[in-house]
Order: structure tokens, then sequence, then C-alpha cells
């Protein structure tokens, strides 16, 4: 547990900033929100319900627009809200210019637009180019006849001397041909059989997907998150994917991945958007743990021609320690081209929350805060995920609860993606006030200590001490623009960085250690404690030599140079 001591100096800096920089509004001609903002990712069944039906909805998220700006959001990511027979919850879609009733109508949808953008908030959509749900009109049309005029809008392929026309296999392992015996033909799926892939050679399917991105930029939509743009175009010969060692479990995807037709349709994607004012498309980049920085990169081509960031899941991924920490954000940094943009992210959707990961085991909290300082301090675009502004744990779900298919098949080796899904914690209410009824996944059974309300009401707890680095990030553009120059680089569980924009120089100084520890730093300048763990705010600092307290986040400012 955090000392007292502590908890009152990070109550009264937290008072501080609350009170005398939450209030400013940006002034900037220079300013682009999802380059310069905070994004926060929905996902939508989980975030509030407002009509009763256990489940979360568009009407919910307006009903909480108030508290993402209070929050300091510039920025909302909603995980695919359009109708869809739910195989993959969202992510097999059967119509992509509509919502799904679920979670509402269009009307909703427009509502959210304006209100959202009435409170300066920008809202982005989720884009599975990959596939299809194949309950989707196109393939309906495609499995109707092989001379189908759509036949062509999916890969259908006949079989190899009575086996699979080749040996690729699902991200999820198994096949990814389907054998249809109407047309006697396989169709090929990435995922699961009921999201059968799009085959994007084909010109008409890719002018009538493209049509569909127009629908919703022209209704007002900021931008999009692309689902696995790596996966989205395949080798057309269809050769065999290299097997190391013969062991099925180590293919390596290279010919159903990275293929050049990707990198064009994200240069396609990007010549759109920015056809359009400040809209922006991020990619989400498939790649097995411990991620791959270098191909997430590659998306972003020279900067400024293909998409405008990309998801490198390494930082995410990496175990409690400085200089692991370090080794990839230098790495990610170094393979970001020079008119590019980088962003950060430590939980979503598919590979849970961040707080509650293995390796945090004990001192959760405390971690937490570190955490937290780090993401908000770092050069790029910080995502957070619906949750960890107040440290929700990844729930802990009976196999009878669980509902996620991976869950389900994989079960008790992985226990699915559920356990990061859980609903939102506003109140101690019953259902955590997700809810008037049981939510569609058990709510975590800490929400009447853990929760929205009680700890907006606690200026010590962990959404304040999100809260005010978010103001601060808005405050000093070294944290939003400036360089990033690392001062010590993992040692002895040490993190310590420089962030400069013209004339204002921050220092941060993360300590992942459970002990205290001696920092050494280069030079002899005088600083002032912005904001800290452990510091009181004001506070003179002497940048030669200090200790650092036990899993202390203190952020530094320094004179401005002459």
């Amino acid at each position: 547990m955090v000392p007292n001591i502590t908890y009152h100096i990070m109550f009264i800096c937290t008072f501080v900033y609350t009170k005398y920089i939450l209030v400013e509004v940006h002034t900037d001609n220079n300013w682009l929100w999802w380059k310069h903002g905070v994004i926060y990712h929905i996902y939508p069944r989980s975030f509030s319900d407002s009509n009763g039906d256990g489940i979360g909805d568009i009407r919910g998220i307006i009903s909480k627009l108030d508290y993402l700006s209070n929050l300091g959001i510039d920025g909302i990511w909603l995980s695919p809200v359009y109708p869809s027979p739910m195989v993959d919850f969202g992510y097999d879609i059967a119509n992509y210019q509509q919502i799904d009733p679920v979670f509402g109508t269009l009307t909703d949808f427009r509502e959210l637009l304006d209100a959202a953008h009435s409170k300066r908030i920008r809202v982005i959509m989720d884009l599975v180019m990959n596939h299809t749900s194949e309950k989707h009109p196109w393939f309906t049309e495609s499995r109707s006849s092989r001379d189908n005029p759509k036949r062509d809008w999916y890969i259908w392929k006949k079989g190899k001397r009575g086996n699979t026309p080749n040996n690729w296999k699902t991200v999820f392992g198994g096949s990814v041909w389907e054998y249809d015996h109407k047309t006697q033909e396989y169709y090929l799926h990435t995922f699961f059989k009921e999201q059968a892939d799009l085959n994007w050679h084909n010109e008409d399917l890719k002018r009538t997907f493209f049509n569909g991105i127009k629908f919703w930029l022209d209704m007002g939509v900021d931008g999009f998150r692309v689902d696995v743009i790596n996966l989205i175009s395949k080798d057309t010969h269809f050769r065999d994917n290299p097997i190391p060692f013969g062991i099925p479990l180590l293919q390596k995807l290279r010919y159903n991945s990275n293929m050049p037709e990707s990198y064009n349709i994200a240069r396609e994607l990007r010549s759109l958007l920015d056809d359009y004012s400040e809209r922006m498309c991020v990619a989400e980049v498939y790649s097995v743990p411990p991620g791959d920085s270098a191909v997430a990169a590659s998306y972003l081509d020279k900067g400024h021609n293909a998409m405008n960031m990309a998801f490198d899941f390494s930082l995410m991924l990496r175990g409690w320690s400085a200089r692991k920490y370090f080794h990839s954000i230098r790495k990610w940094y170094s393979l970001i081209p020079e008119s590019g943009w980088a962003c950060n992210v430590l939980s979503n959707h598919d590979l849970h929350r961040n707080f509650d990961r293995f390796w945090y085991r004990r001192n959760k909290i405390e971690k937490a805060r570190v955490s937290a300082m780090l993401l908000l301090t770092l050069k790029g675009t910080p995502f957070l995920y619906y949750g960890d502004e107040i440290g929700m744990r990844n729930a802990r779900l009976k196999r009878k609860e669980i509902l996620d298919p991976l869950g389900k098949l994989f079960w008790p080796f992985f226990k699915g993606r559920d356990k990061g899904r859980s609903p939102m914690q506003w109140t101690h209410e019953e259902h955590g006030g997700f809810s008037d009824c049981k939510p569609w996944l058990p709510v975590n059974d800490d929400y009447p200590e853990l929760n929205v309300r009680s700890q907006e009401r606690d200026k010590g707890s962990l959404f304040n001490f999100y809260r005010t680095l978010i103001a601060l990030r808005k405050r000093y553009k070294a944290l939003s623009k400036g360089e990033w120059s690392p001062l010590i680089r993992g040692k002895n569980g040490i993190l310590v960085y420089l962030r400069e924009f013209e004339l204002e120089k921050l220092m941060v100084i993360l300590n992942f250690s459970s002990r205290r520890k001696k920092v050494e730093l280069p030079g002899n300048s005088t600083g002032k404690i912005v904001f800290s763990t452990h510091r009181v705010q004001e506070d003179e600092f002497f940048s030669e030599m200090m200790i650092a307290e036990p899993f202390e986040a203190t952020l530094i400012e320094f004179p401005e140079a002459a």
C-alpha cells in the first residue's frame, strides 16, 4: 500500500492541478486532435446501458460524454457497432452502413456525433476490411453460384488433389479453407469460418467498400481504427507458407500477411481521408507476441502517405521492467519515419487490462500510477482503454459465464477475451451502475469500492491521477509535441527521460522497483516539481542526485532556456 504521507502529497498535487489547470482550452492553432490529444477506447457493449437490456449502447455513450469531457478526452474509438450476428462480437459485419439494433439506430449515432463534437470530442469507428460476416448480403450472393457477379468479391479456390488449396492456418489454428458443398469450392477465412475474407484484388469490391467509408466520413465520423490491416491481402498464387522444423504451430505467415496490396490499400485510404478536414486512421497490425515494431511502423510508410498511426503492441506485451520498457520505446521511436507519428497503448479489448497482468500481482495501484505517468508523458498519442483510469481489473469468470468463442474453444488453456471486457463500474449501486438489469457479462465483484463515483470524489484516486496527467499533457506542449530523449535507460529499475519543445523542458523519473533507488542524473540544474506520487508540487528539485522512492513517478519542469 502507498504510505499515508504519499497519499496526502498526491491529494495536494492533484487538488492544485484540478483547480487551476483543467479549465484550460486549446489555443494552439497547430494543435491536432488525433496527434496531440488523448483517445479513449470504448467497448460499447460494456460502457453504459441506457435501455435496460443489459448491453451497453450508443445512447449510453451519449449519457457519459460529460464524464469523458471532464476526464480530458479528445477522441473516442468505438469497437464495432455495425449489424452483426455477433459470432465474434461485432467483428463479423453484416452491413457496413447501418447500426446494430442492440446498440441503437443511425439517428442515435448521428446524435452521438453531434453531442460529442459539441464537447470537442472526436469519434473514431472500427473498420473491418479483411472480412465480413457470412450473413452479409455480399457473401450470400457470392456463394450462390460460381458465376455470380460478386463471386470474386471473396476468395474462392478449388481443392488440390482432394485436399485444401494450400496449408495456410487461421490465427486460431486449423485450415483457413471452408468447403462449400453447393458450389463445390473452398472459401478463405483468416478467423472463424463465419468470417469470410474479402478479395481486395477485385476493383468492384474496392470501389463499393470505399463508398461505404465515404458514407461515414460525409456523416461526420472523424477517423477509423483499421482491423488487422496487414492481413487483408493475400498472395495471388496461394503458395504454401513455410513451416520451420515441420511444426505446424510455427507456420510463418509469409504469403497471407504484409503483401504489397495491403500497403497500397493503406495509401488509398489515407488519400481518401486527406480529402476531408482533420480525419485520421490508425492501424491494428497483427503480430504474435512479443509484437513486431518494424511491421507496425511499415504501415506508416513515409509518414505522410499511408496510415496516420499504427499500434505497436510490443510495449504492452513486455514484463514489468524499466529496461525492457526502455528498449521497446527506443526501438519503436527509431522506426517511426521522420514525418510520421507514434501512438502508445497499454490495454485493449483483445489483450486485456494492463493493470491486472500477471506481473502486476503485487503493488498494483503503485504500478498503475507509474504506467499512467509513462503512457501520458511519452511522445505519441496515448490510447486509454475504458476503465483503466479507475484501475478496473480483469474479470474472474466461471466457465459457464464465458461468451467469447475463443474462450469456449480453448478453455482452460486460454480463457478468452471476455475478462478484459467486463461492464464499466460507474457507482456502488447494483450492477455497478452500468445497467438496471443483469449485464451481458458479470460486473467485477469489487465494484462497491472501485467505481467512478467514489474516485471522482477522492482527490488522491487513480482517476484524478489520470485526470491531472491529461491536463498537464494539454498544458505543456513539451508533453504533447516535444522530443523524447532518455537519460537513464532502465538501469537498476529506473527510467528517466526528457521531453522538450521550444523553451519547455520537462523530465520524467520513473522507479519500477519496490525499493528506494539512488538516481544520479547528468548536470546540476534546478527545477520544480510539477506532479509526483511522492513529492510536493512546486518544491525545488536539484537534478544532480536524488533518492527515488519505491514506485515513484515524478514530473519536473526546468527553467526556460535563455
